[in-house]
């Protein structure tokens, strides 16, 4: 990277953001744009990539020249100013994942983690198994990883080491798991999101058969029938109270924890998580395999993932006011909307959920099996409200909205309403909270879903305070 020259297109996106950092700490000259930033949104993210020595621009073309590679996200239109720049003066160009796998391919040991769900929890939690261990690792995430977080890296979604190991997340949603050669595989499990299972079950099941190693989860059964197209010797299974080489049993749930014990072979290690709930230990037990994969002692692995304190947004407590929670979640697709619901139905308490879509694209692809979710994991005194999708501009049929998901879950016995602004949803919720509930804003893709979490909780203390 010394020496090379960058533009990201979008460089303030979750996965776009700490590629740049990686690239810039490997002595890239890198510059970029971004949409929030001309909109004025998320000004500490910039912030800290200016700190970084990063060059940004507006999103109109400007910082675009012959001489820097143009990166750009899949969702990045060719209508956009800075691609029609980089059309105009000849910039060579590159799609994220490209870049991304060629660093990752490069890497001496390159562990890949894929799954619809908990790809980037693994990521921090092998990250911190390594980084505690002497492992030096480079660790490429698409959520903060509160671990790393430091004064000079307030976003640390990276993390550059100079150790073998290279560390990353990898999706499937736009196919390019399949540019990645992984000697360390990792799958949570195979469910909805973004494609149909036929064309998941062929993307992860040609990743898992690139590797060396794979970790995956036989409690999955669309994971578990994965395996069995795969030789065992180069398996490594585990499962929460199931059938695997790494088992959790005797789960011990807290309100923000969890405890259990790891069962291999004849060794039963308790394990006390710093996280809460079920799909948190199958993550650990995923962490604790790929770490044991890279050579790591398994009681050592374990004691480490112990002080994993988290991911921005991954159930992430905001704060308590006058007895009521507030906790921003990452749950956007069915099953990680399931794992938030279950874990927080773990512990009393009603709950007012607030989600808001991802986009309309995904709610035309998942919306019953999201309605469905909602109806069978809500409580009867439960409420759900949901604005309309989050929309940054582009071209997107607007077939399926959060109306017709909160229609279908009403109809499932559910109460749930649909306030097309985000701010009478918030309002809602917080009109209607009193001791005892726990409130959540779920979402994905839009950042400024934790400023509303945090005002949500200031609007109940100010409440408290003024009575």
């Amino acid at each position: 990277m010394e020496h090379r020259k960058f533009f990201f297109v979008g460089i303030g996106g979750s996965g776009m953001m700490p590629l740049a950092m990686i690239v810039r700490a490997r002595g890239g000259d890198v510059a970029g744009s971004d949409r929030g930033l001309d909109q004025g949104r998320t000004a500490p993210k910039f912030d800290a990539l200016a700190a970084l020595g990063i060059h940004l621009f507006p999103q109109d073309g400007s910082g675009v020249t012959p001489d820097r590679l143009v990166v750009a996200s899949a969702a990045v239109e060719d209508s956009v100013p800075d691609m029609v720049a980089a059309a105009q003066v000849c910039a060579p160009r590159m799609k994220r994942p490209a870049l991304l796998a060629t660093l990752f391919n490069d890497a001496a040991l390159p562990i890949g983690i894929a799954g619809t769900s908990g790809k980037s929890t693994v990521t921090g939690m092998i990250g911190l198994i390594l980084h505690a261990c002497g492992r030096d690792p480079t660790v490429m995430n698409g959520a903060v990883m509160k671990d790393f977080i430091r004064p000079d890296a307030p976003f640390a979604s990276a993390l550059v080491g100079g150790g073998d190991p290279f560390v990353s997340e990898v999706d499937e949603s736009d196919g390019s798991i399949a540019l990645y050669r992984p000697r360390i595989a990792v799958l949570n499990n195979v469910t909805l999101d973004h494609k149909s299972l036929d064309e998941l079950r062929g993307l992860f099941g040609d990743f898992a058969r690139a590797a060396d190693r794979v970790v995956a989860n036989a409690g999955d059964p669309e994971t578990a029938a994965l395996l069995a197209t795969l030789p065992s010797e180069r398996l490594t299974t585990f499962a929460v109270e199931g059938k695997a080489d790494l088992v959790a049993e005797n789960l011990r749930p807290e309100s923000h924890a969890i405890g259990f014990d790891l069962i291999a072979g004849e060794a039963r290690i308790p394990v006390r998580l710093a996280v809460p709930g079920r799909h948190n230990v199958s993550n650990a037990l995923a962490a604790i395999g790929a770490a044991a994969a890279a050579g790591v002692p398994l009681a050592q692995a374990a004691q480490a993932v112990s002080g994993f304190t988290g991911l921005r947004r991954r159930f992430d407590l905001v704060g308590e006011a006058g007895g009521i929670a507030v906790i921003d979640d990452f749950g956007h697709n069915p099953d990680k909307i399931a794992a938030t619901l279950d874990t927080l139905h773990d512990q009393p308490g009603r709950l007012l959920v607030l989600f808001q879509p991802h986009g309309y694209g995904p709610l035309k692809v998942m919306g019953r099996e999201l309605a469905q979710t909602f109806v069978d994991r809500l409580g009867p005194d439960d409420v759900l409200t949901m604005p309309d999708p989050a929309y940054f501009g582009g071209t997107v049929e607007r077939d399926v909205g959060s109306g017709d998901i909160v229609a279908a879950v009403v109809a499932g016995g559910r109460i749930a309403h649909h306030d097309p602004d985000r701010a009478d949803a918030a309002a809602r919720l917080v009109d209607l909270s009193r001791p005892g509930d726990r409130i959540v804003v779920m979402g994905a893709r839009d950042d400024t879903l934790s400023a509303l979490a945090a005002d949500m909780l200031a609007a109940i203390a100010s409440r408290g305070s003024a009575g």
